[in-house]
């Protein structure tokens, strides 16, 4: 009888995100800000604002809504990538990249499915602390956004902004796993040690190609999602492309580098770690 096939613990990613969106989510916050403003702000004045009006508080709002979003959406991302690649990749032979990217971008679907309440909450938390106080939603957490979204607009308010949601997490999976996959395989190829020096240097790729990839999308996304009323996917670009131009579609990008980027470094380094203390079964 053949041996049974070890593989990666497929849990351990959406672990890793949570404990590196302790660290990123002031960036996050920052992004959101910069995506909804109406009026144009430097990043020093949307951190200076937020802090002279909300404190320290203002860039850690919707913490919960970020650790839960992590804990199902990437538990679910990357770990259906792990469970799949395990499936088709034969013993000692590297997957073809186009198979990582297939793998990948299916995984983000699935993903998002999962974590797209969250991700509203989270949306909504940190754009309430520029809103003045008389048009917050007030959302104390989010178990409390949760239940105040399916009680007052109805479960399908949880799903908002899911048709720019799906695209966007293909491709940030694509950037963030399927890159990483391939960036590392590429680099220790060319001599490098499986160490941090290497997990370091692909995944500051990755998150440099999945910022390039989604930021568009994420811009349609926040938009879709920072409001209760009912808006389309068609009318948000319309309105952007018409009032912005395409550079409105990447307005926020270097905050969104700056927070993806350590996101996407922070979470790796912590993975590859998790893969040593735990290794595959």
């Amino acid at each position: 009888m053949s041996e049974k096939k070890k593989q990666q613990r497929w849990y351990l990613g959406g672990v890793s995100a949570c404990m590196a969106v302790c660290f990123t989510h002031p960036l996050d916050t920052i992004k959101v800000h910069l995506q909804t403003q109406t009026e144009k702000r430097s990043i020093p004045q949307v951190v200076s604002s937020t802090l002279r009006t909300n404190g320290l508080r203002g860039l850690y709002s919707g913490l919960s809504a970020s650790i839960l979003r992590q804990g199902t959406y990437t538990t679910a991302r990357f770990g259906f990538y792990e469970v799949a690649r395990a499936k088709v990749q034969e013993e000692g032979k590297p997957l073809p990249f186009t198979v990582k990217v297939l793998l990948a971008g299916a995984g983000g679907a699935v993903g998002i499915l999962v974590g797209n309440p969250a991700d509203v909450v989270n949306v909504r938390m940190q754009n309430d602390m520029r809103l003045p106080a008389s048009q917050r939603l007030g959302y104390r957490n989010v178990l409390h956004g949760l239940f105040n979204i399916a009680t007052k607009e109805g479960p399908g308010a949880l799903f908002k902004g899911l048709q720019a949601n799906i695209p966007r997490s293909m491709m940030i999976n694509i950037g963030q796993v399927a890159c990483y996959d391939q960036a590392k395989q590429t680099v220790m190829g060319l001599g490098m040690a499986d160490n941090m020096a290497t997990h370091f240097l692909a995944s500051f790729i990755a998150g440099t190609v999945a910022t390039f990839l989604t930021q568009p999308v994420d811009v349609v996304k926040t938009r879709l999602m920072k409001g209760t009323g009912s808006v389309s996917v068609r009318s948000v670009v319309s309105e952007i492309a018409r009032s912005e131009g395409v550079f409105g579609f990447y307005r926020g990008f270097i905050p969104a580098w700056v927070r993806l980027s350590p996101q996407t470094i922070i979470t790796w380094l912590f993975l590859e770690r998790l893969r040593v203390m735990f290794p595959p079964v």
